[in-house]
């Protein structure tokens, strides 16, 4: 019987359609959604092969390796940069605690490349025994489609081979562009900024996403003076603007020089380093430049064109609710996909394809209240609507509840620089829409938060629940003043008396009593 293509909301039709296939299942591309969906489908009986490119650092057409974007040249080894430049705080923090610390304090930033690069080539290895634990095979390799049951590998060598396969899953993820200006090729990206072999005095970004504030506190961090430059008003744009300001004034607080919008027109090699020349007529010399101004899905190799799966403008593949593609046998998730580009939901996507064509569960990814972390310094953590977005999906007035403290910490090591949460809270059925923070450990809390969310956590919920104290978590559990009350575009705005709590704040922290 033929396959059934898909309408959202139309439960798929796996069906055995006779044929005789090397595999099950081909996954193209072993990083975190391929891994995911290989290993998951193979626990259920199928019989996999998945295909990656050689291993390397800095990912091209041609290189790459188990672990993909998430593990290699993203999440990770970011996440260990931002441990190393958060020391510079903890160092000058810890003398108000006691430590005496005499003379300069150096920094090596070739032990910290290195212990980076080890660790990535140990999670690369990792996820190699993980797959051959799980009986997947392995095929090192680009892979590229043939036709709807059949991939071609080209193998480092040069050599092809061709497998055929009852399902086809495209799991390539993106990769980070270039900005079309002269002198681009003087600029690099995060998989370059990763592997620098020196750390540079002088570092010039473009962009205003999680990638642009990230590295801008690592370079600070580690002692680097940092221009970010970006073309809105605020950095980390579609997040909530409350929160973005805040991020931005930590980002200057930090010592971080912020040029809103504003663009880059040009750059050039000078004896001193690069001339960045703005849209404003400045101009400036760096060490290095950082275009962080987005990523491109992995599709150009893949034939997909020939073989009738339909991608969008800038080279997504197109895919139902359930991940499947415009060719019934084709499947696809991740970053290629284009949908929310975050390692644990390219994970969601790729286990709810295995229980839905190998599990007998009709299964489909809940995009619903997806937490994320920016992980600049301090961090940024937010879970469902922001209050922008509440605004344009509900029509009902919302209560928004807002905190901004200096934590404890801080009261001691005289750091300026305040923690803020936030609750958006639906106000005709006291539902929780959103959370946010941003301020040390936010991911860490923000976590525990979206459980609550995701079981649809009311406000009073919240104020019902007990807080650990002392520590910062516990505001969320007792933000009982009401900050604003806002009205949808569309609603007449409410004329109302708000009777708010007292609060006694003895201290400028969140060690609170309150009534």
């Amino acid at each position: 019987m033929a396959r059934k293509m898909l309408k959202d909301g139309e439960a798929p039709v796996v069906a055995d359609d006779g044929g005789s296939y090397d595999y099950d299942l081909f996954v193209i591309g072993a990083g975190s959604g391929g891994v995911r969906g290989s290993r998951t489908a193979a626990g259920f009986g199928a019989k996999v092969a998945i295909c990656e490119l050689p291993f390397h650092p800095i990912s091209s057409e041609w290189l790459g390796g188990h672990g993909g974007t998430c593990v290699i040249r993203g999440c990770v080894p970011k996440k260990i940069l931002v441990y190393g430049a958060s020391f510079r705080g903890e160092f000058d923090d810890a003398k108000q605690f006691g430590w005496e610390i005499n003379g300069d304090i150096n920094y090596n930033w070739k032990k910290l490349l290195e212990n980076k690069t080890q660790e990535i080539v140990r999670l690369n290895g990792v996820y190699k025994r993980i797959l051959g634990g799980s009986g997947v095979t392995m095929i090192e390799g680009a892979g590229s489609i043939v036709d709807a049951h059949t991939v071609e590998v080209t193998q480092p060598d040069g050599s092809k081979q061709r497998h055929t396969t009852k399902h086809i899953l495209i799991a390539t993820g993106s990769r980070a562009t270039l900005v079309n200006i002269p002198g681009k090729e003087l600029a690099i990206t995060s998989d370059e900024a990763l592997s620098l072999e020196e750390l540079p005095k002088r570092a010039v970004i473009l962009g205003g996403g999680y990638i642009a504030v990230e590295f801008a506190s690592i370079w600070k961090g580690l002692g680097a003076e940092v221009d970010l430059f970006y073309r809105k008003e605020l950095p980390l744009r579609g997040f909530d603007d409350e929160m973005r300001t805040v991020v931005a004034s930590n980002l200057e607080g930090r010592g971080i020089r912020l040029h809103p919008g504003t663009n880059l027109t040009e750059l050039s090699k000078t004896a001193d380093g690069i001339k960045v020349v703005t849209d404003k007529g400045d101009e400036l010399i760096a060490d290095v430049v950082l275009f962080a101004t987005g990523r491109a899905p992995n599709s150009n190799r893949l034939n997909l064109e020939a073989v009738g799966v339909e991608v969008d403008q800038i080279g997504a593949i197109k895919v139902d609710e359930y991940s499947r593609t415009s060719v019934p046998s084709i499947w696809a998730v991740g970053d290629v996909t284009n949908r929310i580009n975050l390692t644990p939901v390219a994970l969601m996507e790729a286990t709810c394809f295995a229980k839905t064509v190998f599990g007998g569960q009709i299964v489909k990814p809940d995009y619903k209240d997806v937490p994320c972390a920016v992980f600049c310094i301090p961090p940024l953590s937010v879970v469902g609507l922001s209050e922008q977005e509440a605004l344009a999906e509900t029509k009902n007035d919302l209560l928004i509840y807002t905190s901004s403290f200096n934590p404890m910490k801080n009261s001691i090591s005289k750091r300026v620089e305040k923690s803020t949460m936030k609750l958006v809270v639906d106000a005709e059925t006291d539902k929780v829409l959103g959370a946010a923070m941003c301020g040390p450990d936010a991911a860490e809390i923000m976590q525990g938060i979206a459980v609550a969310l995701k079981a649809g956590a009311t406000k009073a919920t919240f104020d019902s629940t007990v807080g650990i104290h002392p520590s910062a978590a516990e505001e969320f559990v007792t933000m009982r003043t009401l900050t604003r009350r806002v009205s949808p575009p569309s609603k007449p705005k409410t004329n109302f008396l708000t009777l708010q709590p007292i609060t006694l704040q003895p201290t400028d922290h969140w060690c609170r009593l309150q009534f």
